[in-house]
């Protein structure tokens, strides 16, 4: 199960947060700039050797892989950088979450959606950064027993007039949102045997066979290893979902939190990315 983080650090973000009102108002005058701004002097560098602190990130589900990749990588150029925790979950629940207090440093969503609520409630130290896109493929046992070629066969009765058992995000989740958006493109009704809270859940129930197909990323599908194979559904990209990533005020080591933000942007992240099945930024 996804690790929860515990509500701390309430008092520290309230004083962050009033100190970056009280920059924002002085801003024409004596040119502070809020934090993420446009025109604000640059983030702290992700290759600045003297870089040190704790880390917490709360990320995605389906960002399991990269982050730790991107994280152990990040440690090895800054060895006095050390992460606490990693948590990965659906972005809605991280979001309510860090909202409700839990020391998160950096939190990585799967829309945008989900990020403007944190921001929304003055939590953000910097403006969001995109640095990946998705699409939502069809995961379906290995060899496609059912002959699942498209979203309307996920409604439609088989030979054995039984519809597929599938499973879906919970339409509160950006998976759950992007499946509605495209089922209600096509005019597929669907009555899901479970509505999941991360893409993680969806993709082990497809995998232990107690679902015959879910609608995930592409990145899970690769992800899975061959536990389960991936349909294509024409016209995915129109339900796109982009990954942003944003250093969380009242960090305790805010300038490591930003240059770890940053650093999902380097070229070998970005490489990564793409091997696993995401869009980059200069890729859809």
């Amino acid at each position: 199960m996804p690790r929860r983080i515990s509500p701390t650090r309430q008092q520290a973000r309230a004083r962050t947060t009033a100190a970056v009102a009280v920059c924002t108002v002085i801003l024409a005058l004596a040119g502070c700039g809020a934090p993420g701004a446009p025109g604000n002097a640059p983030a702290a560098d992700a290759d600045d050797p003297g870089l040190s602190g704790r880390l917490t990130v709360a990320a995605a589900a389906s960002l399991q892989d990269v982050v730790t990749e991107a994280a152990e990588a990040f440690t090895a150029d800054h060895p006095d950088v050390a992460f606490d925790a990693l948590t990965f979950d659906g972005s809605s629940v991280l979001a309510t979450q860090i909202i409700g207090g839990a020391p998160v440093d950096v939190f990585a969503s799967a829309d945008e959606r989900t990020m403007s609520s944190v921001g929304d409630a003055g939590l953000l130290a910097a403006e969001p950064v995109r640095f990946a896109t998705s699409v939502l493929e069809i995961a379906v046992a290995p060899g496609n027993p059912l002959a699942i070629d498209s979203l309307e066969d996920l409604a439609r009765r088989g030979a054995d007039e039984r519809r597929p058992t599938v499973v879906v995000c919970a339409a509160e989740v950006p998976c759950g949102a992007a499946a509605q958006q495209l089922l209600e493109r096509d005019g597929v009704s669907l009555q899901p045997a479970s509505e999941e809270q991360n893409v993680t859940a969806v993709m082990t129930k497809v995998a232990s066979g107690e679902a015959d197909a879910g609608l995930v990323y592409r990145s899970d599908v690769l992800r899975s290893a061959g536990g389960v194979e991936g349909v294509e559904i024409p016209g995915a990209g129109d339900a796109a979902g982009s990954y942003l990533i944003a250093p969380i005020a009242g960090s305790r080591s805010e300038a490591a939190a930003r240059a770890f933000a940053d650093s999902l942007l380097a070229a070998g992240v970005q490489s990564r990315l793409a091997e696993l099945g995401f869009g980059t930024v200069d890729s859809p």
